[in-house]
Parts: C-alpha cells; structure tokens; sequence
C-alpha cells in the first residue's frame, strides 16, 4: 500500500491549497493510499541557516516534519503561488528537511526514491501554474520524481462549495486522477 504524505505550502487560515491537498488526500485514500494529511503550520521551523543548525541541531519541528517524509513512499503537495514562485514556507521546510541530521547519512535522504504530485490554486486566472514549474524543477534536483501531470486551480475565492469539494466537476475529477496517478506509479515502485 502506498504512503502518501500530503502538504500545502500554505498556513494561513481558510488556505485554499489546504483545502486543496485536503480534497486530494481524500482521493488518495480512496484509491488505497494510506494518507497522512498534515498542515505545515504545525511545524514552525527558523529560517534555514547552517550556523543554527551546526550550534542548535536540528529543531524539533524540523526533524518531525523531516521524519514524515522519511516514513513516506510519496507527496501530494499544493502550492501556493508567491510571485511566480512557490511560498517561502514551503521552501524552508524543503530546506531543512533536506540536510542531514544524523552523522554519516546520505545527502538527500528524505527525498530520494520518493515520488510526487503537485497541484496549486490561487485566485488569478492561472492558478498558481507558473510556480508549479519552479517546485517541480526544485523536487527533481532533490531526487524526487514528480508525476507528468499537475493541476492548477485558477479563481480560487469562488472554487469549493461548503463541503470543501470543487465546484468544477471538471477540476474535481482532474484532482482525482491526479492522485490517481500518484498512488499508481507509486505502488509500481515501491514493492512491499
């Protein structure tokens, strides 16, 4: 069965992309996934600096939240768009998850072999697609395969109704086959 651990780059209350990865953790499970659906507001981490980590450690909250994509087969991660770009949150927790926290462990170790699918929504028309491409570049340079098919959800203010679903049928079930195909591919590669 796959692991799937599902995120948004967003912590602000009411976000759209929680809401977002949210629905697609649902799909997920649905397609036979094991799902755990944090929010990055959980794990509140400095702002990533070696001179921090080599006198401090790692903090806890960015060791738990490293630990989560350790325990993991794959990712759904909704981002939002910050000009052009995904969030500096997002990015942070990236960041310190990628460096190592015991001695002797292998660089990378909490994303390489680990499968992806991404997915954004924002309130202009484009949805959060031109930061898409910056977070796919940066998950396959850390070993991370990402899935050839993403979803950006434009107009977000008036996207889901009241359950948190889309309103867009469309869009629904383009979010379902998404997660779809992330769960495949990952059982494929991860054999159990």
């Amino acid at each position: 069965m796959a692991r799937i651990l599902a995120f948004s780059g967003s912590s602000r209350k009411d976000s759209f992309n929680q809401k977002l990865v949210t629905l697609a953790a649902k799909a997920a499970e649905q397609a036979g996934a094991s799902v755990t659906l944090i929010n990055l507001g959980d794990y509140p981490m400095p702002i990533y600096n070696q001179d921090l980590q080599n006198e401090q450690g790692f903090p806890a909250e960015a060791l738990a939240f490293k630990t989560l994509l350790l325990e993991h087969d794959g990712l759904l991660i909704a981002s939002p768009e910050y000009n052009s770009a995904f969030s500096p949150l997002l990015k942070n927790a990236i960041d310190w998850a990628s460096r190592a926290s015991e001695p002797n462990e292998p660089p990378l170790s909490a994303y390489r072999g680990k499968t992806a699918a991404i997915m954004s929504c924002a309130p202009g028309a484009l949805g959060g697609l031109r930061g898409l491409s910056f977070l796919r570049m940066l998950l396959q340079n850390i070993g991370v395969m990402v899935v050839p098919n993403q979803r950006a959800i434009g107009f977000a203010g008036a996207a889901f109704d009241e359950q948190g679903q889309l309103k867009d049928s469309e869009q629904q079930k383009a979010i379902i086959r998404l997660t779809e195909e992330l769960v495949q591919t990952v059982d494929k590669l991860v054999s159990r």
